[in-house]
């Protein structure tokens, strides 16, 4: 058995932030991948799938993009050589191909079990992601076994459809682009939506992600938040790692030509049954949104540049009249339903007592257990832990925590 100081769980962006931090600290570490760096940006996302940070926003800690298109949004195949570069750079000792099979106590510290051996180690940090298996509801079990499911995890393109119509079940980030994309494709396409969050790509003449960055709201700290857990649960934003649009949002979709249709309620007898409370879905997301502006210019009337356009605000979002309640899936209009559903960690090779009752790993802004230490999830310790440019921040705490409290010591 190997004996190190830390190990650190994944090789993505949060995994090589958390060595950059150790390595700071002089703290003997090593990074456990299942797959290559980047392994889930390899080979969970669809061909053309894009940040939906800009690239002047892609930032780890000692590395930043350096690239003539700092307003674009870096493709997959980008994103794994940033990640690359970054794990050559800082030297990171990564072991790729070794799958974690156990994390146990052992003694004060815990044992790490893989298919190439076992480590001893005072501590561990998660950092194997937040989307590694897709949240597919109970009901899905009701489908008629005529149609396909799959997941975006799975899903490429268009082409790997069966020919007919599309339900996409989810509204936010991932199920808008997945259904503008499978509609331009002469697929006829429904989309089932819930709780979302509508937002322009563009606001006053800057994108997005540049007010929410100047105007502190990805700075705010969980403990400014009401209700933590609920924050950690809302959908992604709507929106496209590109600036052709102005909005991802439903009334773009309805001018496209695709249905949309309230939250999925359930199935019955391969009939699939849709809330009635699709208005009140959109008024909510509408609010959140016009909230979150009035923010972004509450700030810029403070301290914002002289020469911000004026102030914008938007139509409501459209609902139908009389949205659709309910969908024949054994007719055999639909042929393919897509479960744009959410995504959750796969912590079931962590046997240790700190999950809640609905299953989720309890921790305090990554602080999970003594020596046990959780990072890239949404919400860990600021609005912006998930993404790319705010996992560093929070890295940088847990491995100062470790310095300051479980040492440089092996096990």
């Amino acid at each position: 058995m190997k004996r190190i100081s830390t190990v650190v769980i994944g090789a993505g962006q949060a995994g090589l932030a958390m060595s950059h931090g150790l390595t700071r600290h002089g703290i003997p570490h090593v990074v456990l991948e299942r797959g290559r760096v980047a392994q889930s940006w390899r080979t969970e996302r669809w061909d053309s799938l894009r940040l939906l940070t800009p690239n002047w926003q892609s930032r780890l800690p000692g590395h930043a993009y350096v690239g003539d298109d700092p307003h674009g949004f870096m493709s997959m195949p980008q994103v794994i050589d940033f990640l690359d570069a970054y794990a050559r750079a800082g030297n990171v000792p990564v072991a790729e191909r070794t799958t974690v099979t156990s994390v146990t106590a052992q003694g004060d510290g815990y044992r790490v079990d893989t298919d190439r051996g076992a480590w001893r180690c005072r501590n561990v940090v998660l950092a194997s992601g937040a989307c590694n298996r897709a949240a597919v509801p109970a009901c899905a079990a009701g489908l008629p076994d005529a149609i396909d499911q799959i997941t975006p995890l799975a899903y490429r393109n268009p082409a790997q459809l069966a020919p007919g119509g599309v339900l996409v079940v989810g509204a936010s980030a991932t199920g808008v682009q997945l259904a503008a994309e499978i509609r331009a494709a002469g697929h006829e396409v429904t989309i089932a939506a819930g709780e979302h969050i509508r937002m322009p790509r563009h606001y006053r003449g800057r994108d997005i992600q540049w007010w929410m960055e100047r105007a502190g709201i990805h700075a705010t700290p969980i403990e400014e938040v009401e209700d933590p857990n609920r924050a950690r649960r809302l959908p992604s934003l709507q929106l496209i790692g590109s600036h052709a649009d102005q909005f991802a949002d439903l009334n773009g979709l309805r001018a496209r030509g695709v249905q949309v249709v309230g939250r999925l309620a359930g199935l019955r007898d391969g009939v699939a049954q849709f809330s009635g409370a699709l208005a009140n879905h959109c008024a909510l997301s509408d609010l959140k949104m016009n909230r979150l502006l009035a923010a972004c210019d509450a700030w810029a009337e403070r301290e914002g540049p002289a020469d911000l356009p004026p102030v914008e605000r938007f139509e409501p979002t459209a609902v139908p009249a009389a949205p659709r309640l309910s969908l024949d899936l054994a007719g055999g209009a639909i042929r393919t339903v897509i479960w744009a559903t959410g995504f959750r960690p796969d912590h079931s090779w962590l046997h240790l007592p700190v999950f809640d009752r609905k299953g989720r790993l309890a921790h305090r802004g990554g602080l999970v257990a003594p020596g046990l230490y959780t990072l890239g999830l949404p919400f860990m310790r600021r609005r912006n832990s998930a993404l790319i440019d705010g996992v560093g921040a929070d890295a940088a705490f847990v491995a100062d925590h470790i310095a300051n409290t479980r040492g440089r010591l092996a096990a």
